[in-house]
């Protein structure tokens, strides 16, 4: 009662001296206990909050007094204030950044924002503009910032965090994110498959994919395209068959990233006729279905059927783009078509407007090293504007390599190893190009460089699929758990081919 009656009393004398005192008594008031134009910080029972349309208001001499004897009731020993300014949010200046584009001057103005807390609607913002652009690291800061003021992102802001997660690779700290929602929508979990697909860890999406089956979620578009795109990798036709007939019978629309994953699914897992009928059956066929199509037949060396679609592509008026030709370069260099391998190459510029990359020009060089025109190729690249990129000297190395010749392998290994050192596939090339030339010492001068230069070669695999589950098995491993029943047998197997008085008739015998 008592601070009431003393507001009262106060806003009453504010507003009966409102227009009889003027501007140097204010001055003097605030100086007497410090003030500058402040508010009282300790003193927040007080609420000398004034209204808007009082702000030319003024403190009279009564109020002064008033002021002095409350502070003396009180016994505070000291009187602290702050410099007080009314401290406009940056929300609106950080939107309007990441509307024109200029998300790095935003992400700089929130971590020199003092710890202010923004609105959920401007985190969402920048952290939308982040994914698009694959800023991810700039949007891990957006995220360090909602930690260090303390602020609790809704549902809706974490599965935003969860993407941009999942799509940068950080799949620890997005399953920590997936694993902390209320409840684990659709959205959720497509980006934990699509970002395990991305990783290489296509068994763990597939698993994903299942849980979310087993949950009763309807997949959607962004969902097969991950599923397919992991049979891919995994050359699983059940699961891949199996995620089709799901397609089929949730009557999804058509949609071209689906669908070229799924020919291309069919044509990696060999089963080169159903990629046709999948693609055969497409009612809108655009360059990404096309190119699917034909990049399939180039990965089982059909290079003819590869430059009928491509011929067929273009007579139903749909334009290829830097893929589709990529893939015919790349189908006329396994057929060693060096004529047309080069006008197609030259009708990219000339015919549609396409300028050549650094992976055109490197099936340009694959091209003429695989027919033995190594002179050509060498030059060929030196009048390129790629001589910097490192695949092209990589053609020319396995060119060269193949074909003996010395003198061009060490060119293309020295111009190769400066670009790009860290290739441990190329230093291999580079010591079998030595040993295939009876080079026996130089190729293991090469594979010493490699191990003091601490590179390492992927190791290569292989892998079957068997009852719906993919085994893969690597030189030296035995991580299966059934590695050592395996290993037995291979044993058996071996020492029952290599007896001299085994017959192939024996086999039903035994």
């Amino acid at each position: 009662m008592l601070v009431s009656k003393q507001r009262t009393s106060i806003s009453s004398s504010l507003y009966q001296k409102s227009h009889s005192s003027s501007s140097s008594s204010i001055s003097r008031l605030l100086s007497d206990f410090g003030f500058t134009m402040t508010s009282v910080s300790m003193v927040s029972t007080l609420e000398l909050n004034r209204n808007e349309s009082d702000s030319d208001s003024k403190f009279s001499g009564k109020a002064t007094a008033i002021l002095r004897r409350m502070l003396a009731q009180r016994k505070i020993p000291s009187f602290q204030v702050e410099h007080h300014r009314k401290k406009e949010q940056p929300d609106k200046t950080l939107q309007g950044l990441c509307i024109t584009g200029r998300l790095k001057e935003a992400v700089g103005l929130l971590w020199r924002s003092n710890g202010l807390q923004l609105e959920s609607d401007t985190y969402s913002m920048l952290l939308q503009e982040c994914k698009e652009r694959r800023e991810y690291t700039k949007g891990k800061r957006v995220h360090a910032h909602m930690v260090v003021v303390g602020f609790a992102p809704s549902e809706y802001l974490k599965v935003k965090l969860l993407i941009l997660y999942a799509l940068s690779g950080d799949l620890q700290t997005g399953g920590i994110l997936f694993r902390g929602l209320q409840s684990r929508c659709l959205i959720s979990r497509n980006a934990m498959i699509s970002g395990c697909v991305k990783k290489g860890l296509e068994q763990e999406g597939l698993f994903m994919y299942y849980d979310m089956r087993y949950c009763g979620f309807v997949p959607d578009q962004y969902t097969f395209s991950s599923v397919f795109r992991a049979c891919s990798a995994l050359a699983s036709l059940e699961h891949g068959m199996r995620a089709h007939a799901v397609m089929v019978k949730t009557c999804l629309k058509s949609n071209v990233i689906v669908n070229g994953a799924l020919v291309d699914m069919y044509f990696k897992c060999s089963s080169v006729s159903d990629g046709y009928k999948a693609f055969d059956q497409f009612l809108d066929r655009n360059v990404v279905t096309w190119t699917s199509l034909m990049s399939g037949y180039g990965y089982h060396g059909q290079v003819s059927e590869v430059l009928k679609c491509f011929e067929k592509m273009k007579e139903e008026g749909c334009r290829p783009n830097s893929v589709t030709f990529l893939v015919v370069l790349t189908a006329c260099s396994h057929g060693g078509l060096v004529d047309q391998g080069r006008e197609h190459f030259d009708s990219m510029k000339r015919d549609y407007g396409i300028e050549s990359e650094g992976q055109h020009y490197a099936a340009m060089v694959d091209i003429l090293g695989r027919a033995g025109r190594l002179q050509e190729a060498y030059e060929f690249i030196m009048k390129s504007p790629c001589k910097k990129h490192a695949p092209v000297w990589g053609s020319l190395l396995g060119s060269c390599r193949n074909h003996g010749n010395v003198e061009l392998l060490e060119l293309a290994a020295t111009r190769y190893f400066e670009l790009d050192p860290t290739n441990g596939g190329n230093y291999v090339v580079f010591a079998n190009g030595y040993a295939s030339c009876g080079l026996l010492e130089a190729a293991s001068k090469v594979r010493r460089r490699m191990e003091n230069a601490g590179v390492e070669k992927d190791p290569g695999y292989s892998q079957i699929e068997l009852q719906g589950q993919v085994h893969r098995f690597m030189r030296n491993d035995t991580s299966h758990r059934l590695s050592r029943k395996i290993h037995n047998k291979v044993q058996e197997m071996a020492s029952l081919f290599m007896d001299v008085d085994y017959y192939p008739d024996d086999l039903d015998t035994n």
